[in-house]
This record gives structure tokens, sequence and C-alpha cells, in this order.
């Protein structure tokens, strides 16, 4: 059981939150906090002193105090005005994900909600009611306006929800559920749409996604070295305690249990052969450097996904700062990083599959006995090359750019959803590339028999031909590279 505003939230946590498997509550402890804080903005509320978001018009229009009267009015209109966002939905994990974090920030007691509040979105989590989300629209500051806008648009009887993959209005589902629209309070419309939750939601998606393929990628790598009948040598320990990276030495370590009991590899000890191409003996650094842009991002989505990044923070019943929490260039810079990260397992990839193909050290060209008549493995290739450079261009760093909003009082923004965004996509297309490696490697491996490999390269092995036999004569590839494609997105790869 987790507890919201208590404990502390992990990438496992969340995920396991978001797909049922862990419940999280609000406890005593929560509850108290939560109301605490929202006596302090009673208290602001109806004093004279104009606190910014509380009692007065947001951004440029700080300087317009509102009447208690109208406070209700301009919490609602905040919602209804920033919600904004265009082009695709996100997806319903997504949008979920966003749910649960935001409760986790609000229950820690500086935000000022009341509790109705955050009981409504958690009844929204527990009963599968995930409003619809715009992907397009947010700079990163003050947090993810807009698609936060859109997220809880239906706690007022506005916006959309999903209803299995169909759109539903939001007043139809509350009446369907007799709920009624809340009507926010002094503080509350704030508390909502001030965060860096989209772009955390994407930084958790995507670290889970870039853990195992990670792993995946040295699979693929050894696989593929086994199959081009490579050397183990440049993955021992010794050589990488002198140059002690985290990442390298561990993709080190994997290397060698993935190379463990093979005969293939002693098999060709003796050889000619001085040294292997990079993409091959390189693999430790160039996948090492890319875990290590993996572990420096889930430290920073760590700290984000337990801190409070709305505005202004309320810190006592005469105290509410308006800080910079809501700014995403902490996590902006690091997801870009992860970008490149990313990228860089397709790059290495793709040159290994190019590799395989040119007929060396006893593979045929382009892993076809009947070259000439059959074009063998020559085009998949050529959809590895499209996803790696279509990669390259996504890894400009939207970190880097920004532009002045809300007629400059949002001057520096980080443009950190749209680096969340990216990071994905590039995750997406590195599924692809070490799906099509993978489907070379067991060909490759095909022409090595019959000698024996470790055990979970043997496993991964199976796995393939499960769903991919061994290429004799050309035949339609597209059914292969799709059902490799499912064998990475469903995570059926042993990688440990």
């Amino acid at each position: 059981m987790f507890k919201y505003g208590i404990d502390k939230l992990t990438i496992n946590k969340v995920i396991a939150i978001s797909k049922g498997k862990l419940k999280a509550v609000l406890t005593e402890e929560s509850i108290s906090k939560v109301n605490s804080c929202r006596k302090k903005v009673e208290k602001i509320a109806s004093s004279d002193k104009a606190v910014y978001g509380i009692n007065t018009g947001f951004g440029p229009l700080c300087d317009v105090q509102i009447s208690p009267e109208e406070t209700s009015k301009l919490q609602e209109n905040l919602l209804i005005t920033h919600a904004v966002g265009v082009g695709n939905s996100i997806d319903k994990e997504l949008s979920r994900i966003m749910m649960i974090c935001k409760v986790h920030a609000l229950c820690q007691g500086f935000s000022g909600i009341r509790l109705k509040v955050i009981e409504r979105i958690i009844h929204f989590i527990e009963n599968d009611l995930i409003p619809v989300v715009p992907e397009q629209g947010s700079v990163g500051a003050s947090g993810d306006l807009a698609p936060l806008s859109h997220l809880f648009l239906p706690l007022l009887g506005e916006g959309e929800f999903w209803r299995g993959k169909e759109i539903i209005s939001a007043k139809k589902v509350l009446e369907k559920h007799n709920l009624q629209p809340i009507q926010l309070q002094a503080k509350e419309g704030l508390a909502l749409i001030n965060g860096t939750q989209f772009i955390l939601a994407h930084a958790i998606i995507g670290l889970h996604k870039m853990k195992y393929l990670l792993d995946l990628a040295d699979v693929a790598g050894a696989m593929s070295i086994e199959g081009y009948q490579g050397s183990e040598s440049p993955f021992k320990k010794e050589l990488h305690t002198i140059r002690p990276f985290k990442g390298t030495q561990k993709v080190a370590k994997r290397m060698r249990m993935l190379f463990s009991n093979s005969k293939n590899i002693k098999s060709h000890i003796d050889c000619v052969r001085v040294q292997d191409p990079y993409s091959m003996r390189c693999i430790p650094q160039v996948h090492g450097a890319s875990r290590n842009a993996y572990y420096h991002l889930k430290k920073l989505a760590t700290i984000e996904m337990n801190s409070v990044t709305d505005n202004p923070i309320v810190l006592s019943d005469t105290e509410a700062i308006s800080g910079g929490n809501f700014h995403g260039q902490p996590l902006a810079m690091a997801l870009d990083y992860g970008s490149i990260a990313a990228s860089e397992l397709g790059n290495i990839s793709d040159r290994r599959c190019y590799l395989l193909l040119e007929g060396k050290f006893g593979l045929p060209r382009l892993l076809t006995e009947s070259g000439g008549l059959n074009s063998g493995f020559m085009i998949p290739q050529y959809t590895t090359a499209a996803l790696v450079t279509e990669n390259k261009s996504l890894c400009f760093p939207p970190s880097a750019d920004s532009i002045p909003t809300s007629l400059g009082q949002e001057d520096h923004v980080s443009m950190g959803s749209i680096s969340g965004r990216q990071f994905n996509q590039i995750l997406g297309n590195i599924e692809k590339i070490l799906a099509i490696e993978l489907m070379y490697a067991a060909q490759a491996i095909e022409f090595r028999r019959p000698n024996s490999f470790s055990k979970i390269i043997v496993e991964n092995f199976k796995i393939i031909r499960s769903k991919v036999d061994k290429l004799e004569d050309d035949r339609i590839l597209k059914d292969d590279i799709n059902n490799m494609i499912q064998l990475v997105k469903n995570q059926s790869f042993i990688v440990k």
C-alpha cells in the first residue's frame, strides 16, 4: 500500500499504481496536511493583502486584486481559458500517471487545495475515469498549463473522458456516475494546473521503457557478436576497472554474462583477426554512456515526482511565496540528454546490422546462401538507417530554446513537454531498430551451428524463432519485422 503525500514515489511504484497492482490511499497524516494548508489559504483569501493566485489575477494580470465574491469564478476561468491544447491525445496511461503524480504533490500540504478535490481525482483514478489530454500546447512553465487544464476540466463537468477508444463529454460521465461538478475555491485552479506533471509523466514512461531497452541492446549486441564470431576480450573486467564509469562497468559485466559458456566464442579464439569494429568492441563504452544518462534522468525524475511544483507555495497562514517551482528546466535538460542517449542505442545497432550483411568471416552476403536471386536481409537495414536518421533529427534539444509568453511575465520557459514527447518518440524507434537487429543476429547464428551458446542467448533465439522462421528464400518481411517489434514492445525477451 502506498500513502499519498507520505511515502516516496518511485518509477516502479507509479507504474504499479497506474496498472492497479499497488493500492494508493489517503491517510490521516496526509489528510491533516491537506486540511491544515487549506485553512492557511482561507485565512489569506479573507485578508486585504494581495497574494498572487489567491486573490489576484494571473500572469500579467497579477496586479489586479479579485474580490472574495469573484474568487470561485476566477479559479474556474483559469482552467477554462488555459485548456487550449491541440494535436493528438496522449495515451490514457500518461493521463493516469499525471493524476497520480499530481495527487501525491497536493497531499504534501503546500498547495492549499481542499480535500474533496483530491478525493474526486482519486475517484477518477480508481474508477478508470481518464480525461482526454491533447499532446501539444505546453511550454513547460508555468508548468504544463494547457495539458493540466484539460486533465482537470472534468472536475468542473467540462472537457472529455475516454470510454474505451471513444471520447465522451465529461458532463455525461459525471451524470452517469452521480457526481456533481466541483466548484473551485481560492488557489485551487492554480494548484491543479501549475506543475510539471505532463513532463514528469513522459519521463516516467520513457524511463520505464528505456531500462528494458538498455538491457535488450546488450542482448542484441551479444547475439550479433556471436553471429559475427567477434571477440569477448574487450569486455574483460580488468579493462574496465581502469576506466570505471558506472554504466560501462555494468555493460561489460552483462556482456561477460551473455557470453558465459559459449563454445562459439571460444571456437575462433586463435583466429587471425586482431580486433573487431567499434560497434562491437565498444559496446560497453557506448551502451554504458547511455546508461549513465539513464541513471541521471532517473535520479532527477525521482526527485521531481516527490516534489511540490505548483505556485504559489503556501508556507504559513500569512505567507504564500510566488516562486518558480513550476519551471520544467530541471527535467527538460535531462530529457534532452536522455534522448541523445537513447538515440545512440539505435545508431550503434544499425552499424552492427550492416556488419552482419557484409559476408565476412563465414557469413554469406546479406545473410542468404542464395544471393542474386534472393536479396536476403538487404532491405531491413534501409529501415534501421531511416529510423536512426529520424532519431538524430529528434535530438535537437527543445530545452535550448525559449519563447517568452504571457506578455513577457513568463519570459523564459523550458519547452520540457516537447523534450518529453521527443524522448518517447525516439524510444519507440529504438524498439523497431533493436527488433531488426535481433532478427539479423538470429539469422547469423544459424550459420554458426553446431556451436553452442550461453543459455540466455539460446532462450532468446528460441523466442525469435517462435515468431520468425529462418530466411531461406525471399519472402515478405513486413510481418516478420512487425512480429519482432511486438516481442520488443511486450518485453518478451529475457534480458537478465
